[in-house]
């Protein structure tokens, strides 16, 4: 194991609980074990590996990355996802298909939901060719993670979001009845709303949005009275 990995578990294991790690693997569905740290507690104990002078070089990054997915608690993956939105702004282009192995591998919200609105949004910031030819592949992909990542990763960008290719993604995946595609819809429109109300309204009635997706993309609109029936 890497030396920073290392360190990483050497700080995480006296931290333990095992009533909370009973809580989170019901919470996530049985699908991962848990040494039972909460996020601010685990990034409390692992504030200096996070120091710039403690930091893994670029070079061994993707091997740091790939030992901590490896490992069966899932605190590990969430310290990798850590790691990578600590160095977004200098990760190489050629660490983008790396991306799709992380979203693609012990894939669930937390962790997907996280590198698309960071990760995946930076490329696309840093690299908007490259990065929109593989968003090209994935809106295309079986991989619900995938298009999911394609539905969120313009989650931040208010005014500078692509509504054309938004509500283009979301017609791709109205029809597709699973709830986290669904979820991810009803998310994208309702963030897209706080800029642009309009437009999601008139796509939501255009399109006829229904049921989860039509509730969250709504919610916000709501919650501001800003529309009332729909």
């Amino acid at each position: 194991m890497h030396p920073w990995n290392q360190t990483v578990k050497a700080a995480l294991e006296p931290l333990a609980n095992a009533e909370n790690a009973s809580f989170m693997k019901a919470y996530m569905r049985d699908q991962y074990t848990f040494y039972g740290i909460q996020s601010t507690p685990r990034r409390a104990a692992l504030k200096t590996l996070f120091t710039k002078s403690q930091l893994p070089s670029l070079d061994e990054l993707s091997g740091v990355i790939d030992e901590l997915w490896l490992q069966p608690e899932r605190e590990f993956q969430m310290v990798a996802v850590d790691l990578l939105i600590k160095l977004k702004t200098q990760l190489p282009l050629a660490m983008l298909k790396d991306l799709e192995h992380w979203l693609t591998t012990k894939s669930w919200w937390d962790s997907v939901d996280m590198l698309a609105t960071h990760i995946l949004a930076s490329y696309f910031v840093r690299f908007p060719e490259e990065t929109a030819q593989v968003i090209g592949n994935w809106r295309q992909s079986e991989n619900i993670w995938l298009r999911r990542s394609t539905l969120l990763y313009q989650l931040k960008f208010k005014q500078n979001t692509d509504r054309a290719l938004l509500f283009e993604l979301i017609r791709e995946n109205q029809s597709d009845k699973e709830f986290f595609i669904q979820k991810a819809i009803g998310w994208a429109l309702r963030e897209y709303s706080k800029t642009d109300a309009e437009s999601v309204v008139r796509f939501i009635e255009t399109e006829r949005i229904e049921g989860i997706a039509k509730r969250e993309g709504l919610k916000w609109l709501k919650s501001k009275q800003l529309i009332r029936t729909l």
